[in-house]
């Protein structure tokens, strides 16, 4: 098998914009840098030999407590400015909370639910922001 080791990639990260029975969305307070105490979409890094989808549904239950299904495919982010460790480019998907109780677990420091006017207000990291103005166009 070759390998490129000679040449900078890109990493793969996923994130959620997960919907609960009353339209609020869930939120993550991140527990570590960068962006440590800001807001966030749960999310997190691929895992060699994992699906996108696999990870998506594993870092939400590790970061949230709940399971989800996935509704659809909101994009794929992939600025090279969009988070300072380096250049990620994040998958990130429409969800719904199907099962489980909300509890911060593993990189959260908190989860709650906000509606889509108190997020909008709020200073979100990584290019979050953007990213619940895109999932807005589709959910509302």
């Amino acid at each position: 098998m070759y390998i490129i080791k000679s040449f900078k990639h890109p990493l793969l990260t996923v994130d959620a914009v997960i919907t609960i029975f009353d339209g609020r969305i869930i939120f993550i307070r991140r527990k570590n840098p960068p962006y440590k105490g800001s807001w966030a979409f749960p999310g997190g890094f691929v895992e060699y030999g994992e699906t996108v989808e696999e990870a998506v549904i594993r870092e939400v239950r590790e970061e949230t407590g709940v399971i989800i299904k996935i509704q659809d495919l909101l994009g794929v982010y992939s600025d090279p400015g969009r988070d300072p460790r380096g250049h990620m480019i994040t998958v990130c998907f429409l969800a719904s909370k199907i099962e489980g109780e909300l509890r911060a677990d593993t990189d959260a420091a908190e989860v709650s639910c906000f509606t889509a006017d108190e997020a909008l207000r709020m200073n979100l990291a990584f290019d979050h922001n953007k990213i619940l103005k895109d999932a807005l166009k589709r959910i509302l």
